[in-house]
């Protein structure tokens, strides 16, 4: 396994705007299946798949929520055993270094701990090292009896490619997490998730979560981009199907399959973002908004 040098280790979140590329972006969503508490295996799969994405010409890579650990703890001792700090600990030290051997951006669901506390959480990270971190604000069922809920707001990370937000899983079924964010600038928001299916979600029907994240990028005039997991762990299966959607609302790339391992793959533009929220000649997605009336 590749080892990240000590040079990474520095955490920043990155204040100026930078100039920005003007070309088109490979951007990859890599939806596989960790393992519980199996951290070697884990980050094996990780590395393996964030390679094979690097070949496909992705430049930003997107990973599922907790990628490096696995979902469905038994306990919090089980959850202590695996989760270490961002950006020293050894999944995100391993996710900085490949980003600066490939030249890309990762982001990648990870399993946090900060002194006696644990956060569902995602990190940024780019050639140059780690750029910003994000805890998952609206925590799931058994979630809330390990994770405490996230304390670090919305942040929307400049970065030399545009203008990323993330969010993880849960916090899509909130219309205000992708509002916030696109009012923040935010160009593309990626999503590590583990969707599982919800109540009344019949095998012929589209998953719910796909449903929600094509609105919320045709609302807010944004890319957002869904890494899932696959399989059933401890009973409880999840649904798969990743998805990159545009800011049209309309699927770029996906969704993938129910069951299998995928790289989804698609060019992006982050330059056509106000020109995709123009929905009419007289209309536009952020622009027409009522503060006067709902704030």
């Amino acid at each position: 396994m590749t080892s990240a040098p000590g040079v990474f280790c520095v955490w920043r979140l990155v204040l100026a705007i930078p100039e920005k590329a003007s070309a088109d972006l490979r951007l990859a969503c890599i939806q596989f299946q960790p393992a519980i508490g199996r951290l070697d295996d884990n980050l094996k799969s990780m590395e393996r798949l964030i390679r094979q994405a690097a070949g496909l010409g992705a430049t930003v890579v997107v990973l599922p929520e907790l990628a490096d650990s696995g979902y469905v703890f038994d306990s919090r001792e089980e959850l202590a055993a695996i989760a270490a700090p961002i950006p020293a600990g050894r999944s995100a030290l391993l996710l900085c270094s490949l980003a600066h051997e490939l030249g890309m951006h990762i982001v990648s669901g990870l399993a946090e701990r900060d002194g006696d506390r644990f956060f569902n959480a995602a990190m940024l990270c780019g050639p140059s090292g780690p750029i910003g971190t994000f805890r998952k604000l609206h925590l799931w069922n058994r979630e809330k009896l390990y994770f405490q809920p996230g304390n670090l707001g919305l942040p929307v990370f400049d970065t030399a490619i545009g203008r990323i937000g993330v969010a993880i899983c849960y916090d899509g079924w909130f219309p205000e997490t992708y509002r916030q964010l696109a009012l923040k600038g935010a160009e593309l928001v990626c999503v590590p998730t583990n969707w599982v299916p919800m109540p009344g979600q019949g095998h012929h029907l589209e998953p719910m979560a796909n449903i929600l994240h094509k609105a919320a990028a045709h609302s807010n005039g944004i890319y957002i981009a869904c890494a899932d997991r696959v399989g059933t762990e401890r009973g409880q299966a999840f649904v798969g199907r990743s998805l990159i959607v545009g800011p049209t609302g309309w699927p770029i790339a996906g969704p993938a399959s129910e069951q299998d391992e995928e790289i989804l793959i698609a060019t992006i533009s982050l330059g056509d973002i106000a020109k995709s929220r123009a929905l009419s000649e007289r209309n536009d997605a952020i622009g027409d908004r009522r503060t006067d009336v709902y704030g």
